[in-house]
């Protein structure tokens, strides 16, 4: 499977799975903007078996390489961004995981048994990085449980491997080119933004600018019956240019940590 085969098949589960972006989407290309997408974010466990050490393999192979380390004490993560060696015109890539040695013993048995049951096959295929949830039937229960301790932990157990979020560059955008702009066209069309720290994440002088809608909810079967979970959200990004006069390609870890909160049910209420 080439790179472009990988993106297309991550876009198309992204839209169906998270139709407020669709919406989005579909809104700019009307407002006749090109949408040209930024960066694409994955979430993982820190379990050797899935953790970013094992899902970058898969990005290294296609041309990729290692850019910047991330670290997010209060939420107990750790994360890595990729850019294309050879084509910066490719998305970036942004992978975080969750740290489960610093969480209770339940959360990191609750990990251990839904690794062990992915496939072994899926675990050492490209394919992993859009199978989505591949541990089995949820639980309701654990799911709360895994809430309680961490929202993070508790969006992986549902949707598993796939494409948290994209973002649009607002770089190529025509009328809606800062992030002032596409924010209030967005809540002109009735979309909520994640409010976390401001709805613009960032400022100029740091080189970047991001915003978010909050993700939307979707119905999700567990073994109790169907339940809302908030599912997936829409980013946007502009970059400035450094003093060299090329554009910033890195992330804020503050900004970022904010970012996370998009699928946050406490920030939707």
């Amino acid at each position: 499977m080439n790179l472009e085969q990988i993106f297309d098949k991550l876009w198309n589960q992204y839209i169906i799975e998270s139709p407020d972006s669709k919406r989005v989407y579909d809104l700019l290309i009307a407002e006749g903007e090109n949408v040209v997408n930024d960066h694409i974010a994955f979430r993982t466990f820190s379990d050797c078996s899935v953790d970013k050490d094992h899902l970058q393999k898969f990005w290294l192979n296609l041309g990729y390489e290692i850019k910047g380390e991330y670290r997010f004490e209060a939420k107990k993560l750790t994360a890595r961004h990729y850019e294309h060696k050879t084509d910066p015109n490719q998305p970036k890539i942004f992978i975080s995981q969750l740290e489960i040695r610093e969480f209770s013993t339940y959360l990191q048995e609750q990990v251990k048994k839904c690794v062990m049951n992915i496939p072994t096959a899926l675990l050492n295929s490209p394919e992993i990085l859009f199978s989505g949830n591949c541990f089995g039937e949820l639980d309701y229960d654990v799911y709360q449980k895994l809430l309680a301790e961490s929202e993070y932990a508790a969006w992986v157990y549902v949707f598993g491997f796939r494409a948290n979020h994209f973002t649009v560059y607002i770089n190529h955008m025509k009328k809606l080119n800062t992030v002032q702009a596409i924010n209030e066209f967005l809540k002109s069309k009735g979309f909520k933004l994640n409010s976390a720290g401001g709805e613009i994440k960032g400022t100029p002088e740091q080189l970047l600018e991001q915003s978010s809608t909050m993700a939307n909810e979707v119905m999700v079967p567990f073994k109790q019956g169907k339940f809302k979970v908030l599912n997936s959200f829409y980013e946007f990004a502009k970059r400035y240019p450094m003093s060299d006069g090329k554009l910033y390609q890195g992330f804020i870890a503050a900004s970022a940590d904010k970012l996370f909160e998009s699928t946050y049910i406490s920030n939707n209420i």
